[in-house]
């Protein structure tokens, strides 16, 4: 898989002049866990995460702390807050290198770009949520991007648990190929092999 096939596109974006209200509550409404931060030019600059901002904002309840004095809550913009620069990633990116970073850096969000453009945004849980996909929807993907290759009726797909068994009525070692590199393509697929009709009871 490819970055472009899992992340979400349009992303939403803020600016360093947006509040932190504001970038939180988009964050809550949309669900999201990180937001791309943009110059007035469209340019990546930073991101800003849930992380960033709880961190050091939320007051301490002086009804349990009688003998402290509170503190104001600094009104802060997202400028102030964010994580710059940014890692972004292309989208043509291997979702496994993807992954990797995700963990390596340990952020839950990772930008894509083409060029200097923000084009999407890939999170943990857009993997997660691929990795979590049925047998059977990723087997109809799979039956899809086959037919408009080879056309229908010449191929047989199983999936388990994310693995595809492709067999192909014809024998053409370079459809196969073809066929095997558009099955690992779709979200979900752990692994892929095709074999030729002739050739299944061999394997």
């Amino acid at each position: 898989m490819r970055a472009r096939e899992l992340m979400t596109s349009p992303v939403i974006t803020v600016r360093p002049s947006t509040s932190a209200k504001e970038a939180a509550s988009l964050l809550a409404e949309h669900g999201f866990t990180a937001l791309p931060v943009l110059d007035e030019d469209d340019r990546l600059i930073g991101i800003v995460t849930e992380a960033d901002l709880i961190r050091d904002r939320v007051p301490r309840d002086v009804r349990y702390r009688h003998h402290e004095t509170p503190h104001p809550v600094p009104d802060l913009d997202v400028g102030s807050l964010m994580t710059s620069p940014a890692v972004a990633m292309g989208g043509g990116t291997d979702v496994a290198d993807l992954c990797r970073a995700l963990l390596d850096d340990r952020i839950r969000a990772m930008p894509i770009v083409d060029g200097a453009t923000v084009v999407g945004i890939v999170t943990r849980r857009d993997v997660v949520r691929a990795l979590a996909r049925s047998d059977a929807d990723i087997a109809a993907d799979v039956r899809h991007h086959l037919e408009i290759y080879g056309g229908p009726g010449r191929w047989r797909v199983e999936v388990h648990d994310g693995v595809v068994h492709i067999v192909d009525a014809y024998d053409s070692e370079t459809d196969r190929h073809v066929a095997t590199l558009l099955a690992q393509a779709v979200p979900g697929v752990l692994d892929a092999r095709t074999v030729s009709e002739t050739t299944e009871g061999l394997v």
